[in-house]
């Protein structure tokens, strides 16, 4: 625009100030005038307020200079602002790039001498075959591959802590930056400039092990404080105790810590780890945390402590944190671990022999939460409902925390079992002692009277990939829970208000709106309200909300991720949703026990549609679509189940029947669906649904920007963005919220880019659920009638700007909308309507 003079210039000369007006003019001011003027821009930054013009008004040394020159002065500020604004975030971003190149140059140096290794060792390995007879040569190939042991020295005194300290700290910085351990690749974490950083995990080590090493914004003493915190981010820790802790005399901390680690399923006892912690700054001022664990089988706290746990070994792991230079760290982690497999079931063992599940967990969840930490510390994370980030964050702990809580059902938690029928059939708990409080407010806790009953269950699930169950457990709720029994277990966040489903009779529709309050920073992680729409069915109560309302997190969707768990946790709470709300999580946890293929990626995309709710009804003579995968491609998963119900003393034995059969009708509607996704099983095809009807995201990409460029004249994307993937990518970034409708008598959304989900505030699932006359105000739902013949007449039409509603009742503002005919391949066909709205923000 001719109004931003972007080669504004400036030079000062005693108390004036010479500024080039729009003429190409300079114009004097004096500092007086200049210092004015930088308050009125100060309080008022935006051009159109008229605040603005009452303080330059008000201002008499502002007076004698024309209303044109000062808003000139203020176009010339306002791109001044924007220039050191720009400057900066350059400066921030070379400085990162400059910090990763560094990083990448010693990864590089770490892999050279790694091969040089290889090299050495291949060579001596064929020197050996070829001079030294067989035995011999095998007694060499033993050598080559050591197992690390355990330190000798003396764990009774400071000296000898000290000792096995130094000896912790070598041996871990040879994993972090040496070649102590064949590190390879990370299956699917690929580095690149989207990735958080680079993943490596063990080969040929004893133990399972994994490596992470990225850049973050924090300081280092920062970072350390984080993740010495080991409960806040790794969802599997129990608790962490230091029991001692005391200076090691060379600047250093010798922390002796006890931590427990839950059980993922219920057919395995849980871990615990007697370590010592090692934390010292070193000469080049990196902070080194290194940890291993201490030998002997009774060290710790007493054996009643930990009665319901196998203890593992940690070997030389921890954190090597280097500060860059303006600001920020590089990160190296090392998780090197002996999970004792030989104590599961053989079935389970790849769980626990598997370094990709460590790096999952453990690793690079890690790295991804200081990075999480890292954005929200420099307001980069905004999420829904108000919510300050630190405490949508409690939220998914507690879920995650509660969920743990319930499938380990441990002593001292208040659990004894009521019976145990086999390993496949559903496992009774009972929890007498049970309060649902919060550390924050314990006056808002929950104690019911009879207590809470845990019904639970873990199942075998062959070549069902978990993220593609876990999307549609999520999905299409309807399809294995019973509403009710929601209905039930909401009532119990009422005072007095228990209820033994079917007293108060709600017909509930089926229908779920799935509210998105927030995500990490990989989208790995969702956390969302769910909304259950119900009807009271009893005449006095129809006026009385029967809504239902669930506090959800949901993770693993992402069918790349190897080794990942896939989960979907969900508890009642009141729909006020309070900070402190108690919390009464049931859920499923979908755990792979073999990896796939390292590249293969199966028929089964991420972009598939999981509309199964007619193909579950089909029968098993449809034939799959050419190109399934294999079995090899979608293993063997666990599936554990894990639900609770309050209960009341008198009724314990009628809510004992109905967890019991209703965890079975669960069971069995799990069970239904996956034999439906599993690519080899006799189920329909899960390939796309694809029909005229609905095309691919491709597809439909192509004709709204095709069609936008035929009826308006001009490029909805720039034409240097024409291939397919580009052209989907960059609409699905556009700035401006474009959303698409179909032509029915009441039209519905069907699709719509990251900025009109954020408009509306919801998801691409539940926007199928949203019609066109939900978003609009009456003067917007006037003026779209207006103009609609005129839309439908000449392919395209301009509405003017007004006010429309999210899906959570915020307004939000656009200056303008544009609305046009998406049409097909042949350029006949109406296919949808699609509207974009101009520089939208919440009001």
């Amino acid at each position: 625009m001719a109004m931003a003079i972007a080669h504004h210039r400036e030079s000062s000369s005693g108390s004036l100030t010479r500024h080039l007006d729009s003429t190409g003019k300079y114009v004097r001011y004096t500092s007086e005038q200049v210092e004015a003027l930088e308050r009125v821009y100060a309080e008022c930054p935006k051009p159109s307020s008229l605040r603005r013009q009452q303080l330059i008004r008000e201002c008499p040394i502002l007076s004698n200079i024309e209303p044109k020159q000062i808003k000139v002065w203020f176009q010339n500020r306002r791109c001044r602002e924007k220039q050191r604004k720009e400057a900066s975030r350059l400066q921030t971003v070379n400085r990162k790039l400059n910090a990763m190149n560094k990083l990448l140059m010693e990864e590089n140096d770490r892999l050279q001498k790694q091969v040089s290794q290889l090299v050495c060792e291949n060579g001596f390995m064929r020197q050996q075959l070829q001079t030294v007879p067989a035995a011999t040569t095998d007694a060499s190939c033993d050598s080559v591959v050591t197992t690390p042991q355990p330190s000798k020295t003396d764990a009774n005194n400071p000296a000898g802590l000290l000792s096995i300290a130094e000896e912790t700290l070598a041996e871990f910085l040879s994993k972090a930056t040496g070649t102590a351990v064949d590190w390879v690749q990370m299956p699917g974490m690929k580095p690149g400039p989207d990735s958080v950083g680079i993943f490596a995990i063990s080969q040929s080590c004893g133990g399972v092990a994994a490596r992470a090493c990225g850049l973050v914004s924090l300081e280092p003493a920062k970072i350390a404080e984080i993740l010495k915190d080991r409960p806040s981010w790794f969802r599997d820790c129990r608790s962490l105790e230091v029991f001692t802790m005391f200076p090691a005399g060379n600047g250093g901390t010798i922390e002796l810590v006890y931590t427990q680690v839950y059980a993922p399923t219920t057919l395995a006892p849980a871990r615990d780890f007697w370590t010592l912690r090692y934390t010292i700054t070193l000469e080049n001022g990196s902070l080194v945390v290194c940890e291993r664990s201490l030998s002997g089988s009774g060290a710790g706290p007493s054996p009643a402590a930990a009665a319901q746990f196998v203890r593992a070994e940690m070997l030389p792991s921890g954190y090597l944190i280097r500060p860059c230079e303006g600001g920020g760290s590089i990160i190296h982690i090392v998780d090197h671990l002996n999970l004792e497999a030989w104590n599961v079931p053989e079935v389970l063992r790849p769980l626990y022999e598997s370094s990709k599940v460590v790096a999952q967990n453990m690793t690079i969840a890690a790295l991804r939460y200081v990075r999480q930490i890292a954005q929200e510390t420099s307001g980069e994370v905004v999420y829904g409902l108000g919510r300050q980030p630190a405490v949508l964050r409690t939220f998914s702990q507690r879920l995650s925390r509660g969920f743990n809580d319930l499938v380990n059902g441990f002593n001292d938690n208040g659990w004894s079992l009521i019976n145990c029928e086999g390993a496949e059939d559903v496992v009774l708990a009972v929890n007498s002692t049970k309060n649902f409080g919060t550390t924050s407010n314990p006056a808002n806790s929950l104690t019911y009277p009879g207590g809470v009953l845990c019904a639970k269950a873990s199942m075998l699930l062959q070549n069902v990939p978990p993220a593609v169950l876990v999307r549609f457990l999520r999905e299409h709720r309807s399809e294995w829970a019973d509403f009710n029994i929601d209905a039930y277990s909401a009532a119990t966040l009422k005072a007095n208000s228990y209820a033994y489903p079917g007293m108060r009779p709600t017909r509930f529709t089926g229908s779920q709106i799935i509210m998105p309050l927030g995500h990490t920073i990989e989208h790995e992680e969702l956390l969302e309200v769910i909304r259950l729409e119900g009807h009271p069915m009893v005449q006095e109560d129809a006026f009385v909300s029967r809504d239902i309302h669930l506090l959800q997190i949901c993770s693993g969707i992402n069918e790349n991720a190897v080794g990942a768990c896939s989960e979907l946790i969900f508890a009642p709470i009141d729909e006020m949703f309070p900070d402190d709300a108690p919390l009464l999580p049931s859920g499923f946890r979908i755990i792979p026990l073999d990896s796939r293929t390292s590249d293969a990626k199966g028929a089964l995309t991420t972009q598939r549609t999981l509309d199964l709710t007619s193909s579950l009804e089909v029968g098993s003579g449809t034939s799959n679509v050419a190109g399934d995968a294999s079995s090899s491609q979608c293993p063997r998963s666990v599936l554990t189940i894990a639900f609770q119900f309050p209960f009341e003393s008198s009724m314990q034995d009628n809510v004992m029947n109905m967890a019991q059969q209703y965890v079975r009708s669960v069971i069995s509607s799990v069970q239904r669906v996956a034999m439906a996704i599993s690519p080899s099983g006799g189920s329909p095809s899960l390939g796309p649904k694809l029909s005229p009807g609905s095309p691919e995201a491709l597809t439909l990409a192509h004709w709204i920007c095709k069609s936008y460029s035929l009826q308006l004249g001009t490029e909805l994307i720039s034409s240097d963005s024409l291939e397919s993937d580009s052209l989907l990518k960059n609409l699905w970034n556009h700035q401006d919220a474009i959303l698409c409708c179909s032509l029915k008598s009441l039209p519905v959304f069907m699709f719509a880019n990251q900025a009109g989900l954020d408009m509306l505030e919801t998801t691409l699932v539940a926007l199928q659920d949203i019609t066109l006359d939900k978003i609009f105000d009456e003067a917007g739902r006037k003026a779209l009638c207006s103009d609609f013949p005129k839309l439908m007449q000449q392919g395209f039409a301009y509405l003017p700007g007004g006010i429309c509603a999210s899906t959570m009742g915020r307004h939000v503002s656009y200056e303008q909308a544009i609305a046009w005919k998406v049409l097909e391949a042949d350029e006949t066909t109406v296919h949808c309507l699609a509207f974009s709205f101009i520089n939208w923000s919440f009001v």
